[in-house]
């Protein structure tokens, strides 16, 4: 390592820092799984590896000695540690540190990785995986800052008290072990989970298989069986009509009634909040009137509607039986919160050394509660003879809680395998009277080996959403597996918890495809859920207007409840932002990769925006495929990446070298999608091994307008080959691909053609050199078909071109160059949104290389005019273009360019007043919709007022 190091600029300081971080919530460029990016700049701290600050390796392993457990890149315990002490830069450190942190908070995170910032010296990227995305951000945050004062210390820094409060933070976010430990059987099963809040509301599965838990309540809970178990009253009267054991009770309001309902029960009695839980406002064993009226008061302040119920106190042990789905699961004996003397301490003592217990926690966050030292715990040890400040002989018990819940400090001894058969029969009756698939059961007896119809003992109450852990984690017994039955009640063995998700993504093409795969699906029937740069669209309809094509909006189609098939467009933007919405695609489908968003985020060149776009290919499963472009060598490279298997999709002649490598792959039992040219035209045919599918002529697509629209070939073949892997049929897909057209209502801003007083208009997306390449080919093909079939002359191409104001100069320069081969009027415009540029550097940028392109060599244009607003660059063209021309509008705004065509032809065109926020129907306009909305809306509350005048007694 020597010959790298940097020479110091100066002597070392505190300067590393966080310029900026991402959370990937899916896969992505750098790991699989989630993962947090940060960007670290270590400024002077670049010249000082950590074997030249002194005594630094030693303090950090001080702090945090389960760094000694890290293999690093050494892949041996102590591999981290070792290379410390040999010198490392402190920006791995910091990655290491943040893991480690995280495992402090008992979350398992092992994987990271650390590469220095190309061309930017002292600056690194620092990824680490993470469970929690607040808890992995905040780990990042203090492993700098620690880092930096191992360095020189910062004032007022204390680790210990710094790592309490992140331990603290990571209790408060951590889902509570009961939702934990269905979360961890439904992972083993391989079944998806989503949070949907920061509590423990949990989605399980997606789509149309989508379940939902709230803790230990799921789906299937019924909200009438959850109402009549927080009625205490009702529950025992219920069990009670049953011929279940329960306590002899009733409900009270005041003092004086529950005082006189104790001595018709006789005592001793229990006074409890009838609408109560976790045992809060409970009080046993009262044996005179005036405990009972003094207990009314706690109960009531516990209970939302001021009822309490005065019950007979049954003696016996306390036990717990969890009965899921009918059928009794797991049964604990709860023990109260209490301490055992030693004949040295103190009970507040006692107390103390029992709370400092790992295992203990606040509320539910942990396994076990601390004990709460409150006036009724005091009163309670008076009761048994101590104070607080005494010290119990070696063995005494002393209770600090009479009841055994768990949330009030108590510990839990399973019991599972002692219950008698008869006990069992009682506790899964009570949870089928009651209602509830998922129920705790409360019983009172002296023993739940012996029946309690003879030795005595009652249900004393009916719990819904019961806890796990003192089932999950007991304090003594071994523990039981109780989230299995759980997930089975919400996932049968077998039955399906993912829908098939389809995602497309490439340089140009994509947006169409996705729309190709999602028609043909919709055909067979299914609901298809689509993300696209229009918005999110459910089953054919637009309900979410935005560009759509990151993980957020895959994860808003995964959630929906309608969804049993997914086609997501993916994006370079959200892939680098945020990785992918989801875990893994059945399918992966990549159109093509060309020169577009270069220079943006750190991906300049075609093979980095290549290793971008193959995140979809590694996401791909073993029983998956990856439809892929054999046409394009940088797409060709990626079948090294995918675990699954491969379709390739092809426009190559028979006896090329792509199509030779294609029909090798076949041979080999592979799949492909290719074109076979005869004298009749062109057939897209499947091939499968050795078999040969004829599946359509590309001219009689109507996507492809005769079959001069190449591109829309290649996204048709596309489109087939990753129906045909999603396992659509050949009916199917021959019948998707011949209804698809690039009208408005299928295809919104993609080759929609609209005739204008005779002038043939196509309103298109295309924004960079690629995509224009692919148009003007489509211009000259369409041009010469449509002059053969006609007697109007020359046929003028005009076209409306731009792009937007992030893309490199040369690259707006190649756009303009290209566009001047195939139109012979370009009028150049600019986006409404300039991103950074000035107004007009775009335009000018894009009419520069059309015209530096006239002048070196002979193209078809002859003039280029640069019209800013896109509004008045449609009026120039259109004034320009006589009957039989052809226009080509390259759009931003398309509404508003429809809306330009709607008052040339005074006729109305699908989709001219969709530009504002509101989600409707196409043809229809939403203003003028409002309008008359709220004017009948005044209309008919002015007749109601009339009405209600007129009936009024004079």
């Amino acid at each position: 390592m020597a010959a790298d190091r940097p020479t110091p600029t100066g002597p070392a300081a505190p300067e590393l820092r966080i310029v900026e971080s991402r959370v990937y919530r899916g896969g992505n460029v750098w790991s699989y799984d989630p993962a947090i990016h940060l960007v670290v700049d270590l400024g002077v701290l670049e010249g000082y590896p950590t074997d030249t600050i002194e005594g630094f390796t030693d303090r950090l392993v001080e702090l945090l000695p389960g760094l000694e457990n890290h293999t690093c890149s050494r892949g041996v315990r102590g591999g981290f540690v070792a290379r410390m002490h040999e010198g490392t830069w402190l920006g791995h450190v910091a990655e290491h540190v943040a893991l480690q942190l995280q495992q402090e908070a008992g979350h398992d995170m092992r994987r990271g990785k650390t590469r220095a910032v190309k061309g930017e010296p002292g600056r690194y990227n620092v990824i680490y995986a993470y469970a929690d995305e607040s808890v992995g951000l905040a780990a990042g945050t203090l492993a700098v800052r620690l880092v930096n004062h191992l360095v020189q210390a910062e004032e007022g820094f204390d680790f210990a008290e710094e790592l309490d409060q992140f331990l603290r933070r990571a209790q408060r976010t951590a889902f509570g072990p009961s939702t934990a430990a269905i979360i961890e059987e439904a992972v083993s099963r391989d079944i998806p989970y989503i949070r949907l809040n920061t509590a423990s509301l949990v989605q399980l599965g997606q789509g149309v298989h989508a379940q939902r838990i709230r803790a230990t309540m799921t789906s299937k809970t019924s909200s009438l069986a959850v109402d009549i178990a927080s009625d205490k009253d009702m529950t025992t009267r219920l069990l009670a009509s049953a011929g279940l054991p329960v306590p002899k009770q009733e409900t009270v309001r005041s003092a004086d009634a529950a005082a006189a309902a104790a001595r018709r029960i006789g005592f001793p009695v229990v006074v409890k909040p009838l609408d109560g839980n976790h045992g809060r406002g409970v009080c046993l064993d009262l044996q005179s009137d005036e405990e009972v009226r003094s207990s009314f008061e706690v109960a009531r302040s516990e209970s939302r509607r001021g009822h309490v119920i005065v019950e007979s106190f049954v003696t016996g042990r306390d036990y717990r039986c969890l009965i899921v789905g009918g059928r009794m699961q797991a049964i604990a004996e709860r023990v109260p919160a209490h301490v055992v003397g030693d004949g040295t301490h103190t009970v507040s003592e006692l107390v103390e050394i029992t709370n400092a217990d790992p295992r203990r926690g606040v509320g539910h966050e942990k396994v076990l509660t601390r004990i709460k030292v409150d006036e009724a715990a005091t009163a309670l040890v008076k009761d048994q003879g101590w104070e607080m400040d005494d010290v119990p002989p070696e063995g005494q018990m002393v209770k600090l809680a009479l009841t055994g819940n768990m949330s009030t400090g108590g510990i839990s001894v399973d019991r599972t395998f002692e219950a008698h058969p008869d006990n069992v029969e009682i506790a899964e009756e009570a949870a089928r009277m009651i209602g509830l698939d998922v129920a705790g059961i409360d019983f009172i007896c002296p023993d739940i080996a012996s029946p309690v119809r003879e030795t005595g003992g009652a249900i004393c109450e009916v719990n819904a959403a019961p806890g796990f852990r003192m089932h999950t984690h007991p304090t003594v017994g071994e523990p039981q597996y109780i989230a299995k039955p759980v997930v089975d009640l919400l996932f049968p063995p077998g039955s399906p918890s993912r829908v098939p998700i389809v995602s497309v993504t490439g340089t140009n093409g994509k947006t169409t495809t996705a729309r190709m795969i999602a028609h043909i699906f919709k055909g067979i029937g299914r609901k298809v859920g689509m993300t696209s740069t229009d918005g999110v669209v459910i089953d054919e309809r637009l309900v979410i207007k935005a560009d759509a094509s990151g993980p957020r909006s895959a994860r808003m189609v995964l959630q929906n409840p309608r969804v049993d098939f997914a086609v997501m467009e993916v994006a370079r933007g959200g892939i680098l932002r945020e990785g992918l919405g989801y875990d893994r695609n059945d399918v992966a489908v990549v159109t093509n990769i060309a020169p577009d968003h270069l220079g943006l985020r750190g991906i300049d060149t075609l093979e980095q925006l290549a290793d971008v776009k193959a995140v979809i290919v590694e996401a791909v499963p073993r029983d998956g495929f990856a439809v892929l472009n054999a046409d394009d060598a940088l797409v060709r490279k990626m079948r090294r990446r995918c675990s699954g298997g491969v379709v390739w999709f092809s426009l190559q002649p028979p006896g090329s070298k792509v199509r030779e490598f294609v029909e090798d792959y076949c041979r080999r039992g592979g799949r492909a999608v290719v074109l076979e040219p005869t004298d009749k035209g062109d057939m897209i045919v499947i091939k499968h091994g050795r078999r040969s599918m004829q599946l359509a002529w590309t001219h009689l697509l109507p996507s492809t307008f005769g079959g001069t629209a190449t591109f829309n070939v290649a996204n048709a073949m596309a489109a087939a080959g990753a129906a045909f892997a999603a396992g659509a049929g050949l009916h199917e897909i021959r019948q998707g691909l011949r209804t698809f057209t690039t009208s408005y209502y299928l295809s919104p801003g993609r080759m929609n053609q609209v005739n204008v007083n005779n002038v043939d208009v196509f309103v298109d997306y295309c924004h960079n050199a690629p995509g224009m390449r692919v148009l003007g080919q489509f211009v000259d093909a369409y041009a010469e078909q449509k002059a053969g079939q006609s007697d109007l002359g020359k046929i003028s191409r005009i076209g409306v071109i731009a792009t937007a104001g992030d893309r490199r100069d040369d690259d707006m320069r190649e756009l303009g160059a290209i566009a001047a081969g195939h139109f012979d009027v370009l009028v150049v415009r600019e986006d409404e949104r300039l991103r950074g540029r000035r107004r007009g550097e775009t335009a000018a940028l894009v009419a520069e290389g059309a015209r530096t392109r006239m002048a070196e060599e002979s193209v078809r244009c002859r003039q280029v005019d640069v019209v800013i607003d896109e509004a008045e660059a449609v009026r120039n063209a259109m004034a320009r273009a006589n009957p039989g021309d052809v226009v080509v509008l390259c759009v931003d705004n398309h509404a508003q360019v429809l809306g330009e065509l709607e008052q040339l032809t005074q006729s109305a065109q699908a989709g001219a007043h969709t530009g504002g926020p509101v989600v409707g129907d196409p043809d229809l306009d939403p203003v003028e919709l409002q309008t008359e909305a709220q004017a009948s809306g005044d209309e008919a509350g002015a007749t109601a007022e009339e009405e209600l005048e007129a009936g009024q007694p004079g």
